[in-house]
């Protein structure tokens, strides 16, 4: 399980950039990578004003290919490069994501001294990457559009009073907690036997730009932190999502009914001036609602062990 599970915000508007709020852009780092999540116009530059350097950044997701998510990718590899940058990096995105960022590539003149590696994603699928796993989700957008999911895996408790009374040698637990069993001089030690309960794994759900969808109840529940887009507050709802957005209201419903632990409000439009506005009405629905700010850091903490997700969790190794 992760040691570090932390959220950098490094631009909360959308559409174009207003003095104090810049394009979408959020570093989701997890133990020593660093995901990026989108590239507003930019994002290098602002990045540097954070305690991440974008010459860490491992991976980009994408959620869509409208210019204030994306268009920052090309001075981000640009600077990297003439930075130095070796260590690959992967971008991912929903459909099209290989032809947009090809040709978005090849604008201009410049040397190119890493391997970039581009992934489409269809939405409801699931990727492992190193200590947690990344799924998608279809989003109610003009364009092809896709939220994601970041996720540790659940991880078994040792009980190590039981451990000791039956003299499991300290180097075959985590044997034992990966595969569910381990044999000891002939013996067959399950993970039954030393289990002390499960300790969950962190969600992160981030939306990029969608209408509310009653999908997004079930993709975001029980996550530790929601990161919805709202774009405005209900008074500009119709106008809103017919534009493929959500309201403060609309994405605190979803926050609500989710049972999330922190709804993020995000992607906030360049005509709403106080997102005050946005902040009360969202808390008046699901009190757990907080304002993304320029630069704001957020360490989401390490979860309770939680026992009634143990026996879901055996009943996966036994599997």
């Amino acid at each position: 399980m992760a040691s570090t599970f932390r959220l950098t915000f490094i631009g909360t508007g959308g559409s174009w950039p207003v003095p104090g709020r810049a394009m979408p852009a959020i570093a989701l780092q997890i133990d020593s990578t660093v995901n990026l999540l989108d590239c507003g116009e930019g994002t290098q530059k602002r990045i540097m004003r954070s305690k991440i350097s974008f010459m860490q950044v491992d991976n980009i997701f994408l959620t869509h290919f409208h210019g204030d998510h994306f268009l920052g990718i090309l001075g981000m590899i640009q600077s990297m490069s003439f930075n130095g940058r070796e260590k690959p990096l992967h971008i991912f995105g929903p459909i099209r994501a290989r032809q947009i960022l090809n040709n978005a590539l090849n604008v201009g003149y410049y040397t190119l001294g890493f391997d970039i590696h581009i992934h489409e994603l269809m939405p409801g699928q699931t990727i492992e990457l190193e200590g947690f796993s990344v799924t998608t989700l279809k989003n109610d957008h003009p364009v092809p559009a896709i939220s994601y999911l970041f996720q540790e895996p659940d991880m078994i408790k040792v009980d190590r009073s039981k451990v000791d009374a039956l003299g499991i040698p300290s180097r075959k637990i985590e044997q034992i907690r990966d595969r569910g069993f381990a044999l000891i001089d002939g013996r067959r030690y399950t993970i039954e036997e030393i289990a002390a309960g499960v300790k969950p794994g962190r969600k992160i759900v981030y939306t990029g730009d969608t209408r509310p969808m009653e999908s997004m109840k079930e993709f975001a529940r029980g996550a530790d932190v929601l990161i919805h887009e709202t774009t405005t507050d209900s008074s500009y709802e119709p106008l809103v999502n017919e534009f493929g957005h959500s309201s403060s209201r609309q994405a605190a419903e979803i926050a609500r009914d989710a049972k999330v632990g922190r709804l993020f409000l995000f992607h906030y439009s360049p005509r709403i001036y106080d997102t005050q506005v946005l902040l009360k009405e969202a808390r008046s629905i699901f009190p757990e609602s907080y304002l993304s700010r320029e630069f704001m850091e957020f360490d989401v903490a390490s979860p309770k062990n939680l026992a009634e997700l143990q026996e879901s969790h055996l009943a996966r190794m036994r599997a």
